[in-house]
């Protein structure tokens, strides 16, 4: 049996970054999994944050949970980004509370399974319309304020999935490959105004969706045998990379891919 187990939250030991501080940082899909740890680092950093999510229990828990801790309590809304009108008026509505945004975290995905001759294409628009279409225009939602302020940081989360090969997935693998093609094609335009974009691709990482969906008895085994470091990835290893890109110690990375799978690729 695999030993393997989630560990939620931000580990105490976890570096400062005081340019981090009173940042507005949005994030989408920040209510559970790698999102959710992603809004605690941000917290961690005394930045402003806000996320959108359709998982309302699990967000306002999140939320509850950082103010009860003595954090700052992070604006959210439930939020369908398949709905771009809706996800754009989230984002200008939680700069008009917090400020225009400083850092933009596109978070929100959902890799799921699929055979290839079922695929149909109102299947396929719905897979593009979750994991690729709303970075492209959340960027375009906070553009004017990162201009306005002469700086950002957009981190657009990719994945290693594809690049390994993965089974059963086409159409999330290529939504997710897009992922770079948007962010080189991006950075030169935003460089200019000083705004950095960047890409973040996790490799297995231990959430409760994949343990609950696609854990299997030989995981130690797997991660040993695949990754050079054998330790499972939490979500606190990517919140680790996106909150250094985010801070000004990243202030000459930009238009770069950014791999934590321990080695796997």
């Amino acid at each position: 049996m695999a030993t393997v187990k989630e560990e939620t939250g931000v580990p105490p030991w976890s570096a400062q970054y005081p340019s981090l501080r009173d940042k507005r940082v949005f994030i989408t899909g920040g209510g559970s999994g790698i999102g959710a740890c992603l809004v605690e680092a941000f917290a961690r950093q005394h930045a402003r944050v806000a996320f959108v999510d359709l998982a309302e229990r699990a967000s306002a828990s999140l939320v509850e949970k950082l103010a009860a801790q003595g954090f700052a309590a992070p604006w959210w809304r439930v939020c369908d980004v398949k709905n771009i009108p809706a996800l754009q008026a989230a984002i200008r509505e939680a700069a008009a509370t917090l400020g225009d945004f400083n850092v933009l975290v596109n978070n929100v995905a959902h890799d799921d399974r699929h055979v290839t001759a079922d695929v149909t294409p109102e299947y396929w628009d719905d897979r593009m319309a979750v994991n690729q279409r709303p970075a492209f225009f959340a960027i375009q939602a906070v553009l004017p304020g990162m201009k306005a302020q002469g700086a950002g940081s957009i981190i657009n989360m990719g994945s290693t999935g594809w690049q390994a090969k993965g089974n059963g997935y086409a159409a999330y693998a290529t939504a997710k490959s897009s992922v770079s093609g948007l962010t080189r094609g991006l950075a030169k335009e935003l460089g200019a105004h000083r705004i950095r974009v960047n890409v973040v691709s996790p490799g297995w990482v231990m959430t409760e969706r994949q343990l609950k969906l696609w854990a299997v008895p030989e995981m130690d085994k797997e991660l040993a045998r695949m990754q050079c470091v054998p330790d499972p990835i939490q979500a606190h290893h990517i919140a680790a990379m996106v909150v250094f890109l985010a801070s000004d110690d990243a202030g000459a990375c930009t238009a770069q891919e950014y791999i934590v799978d321990a080695g796997w690729t």
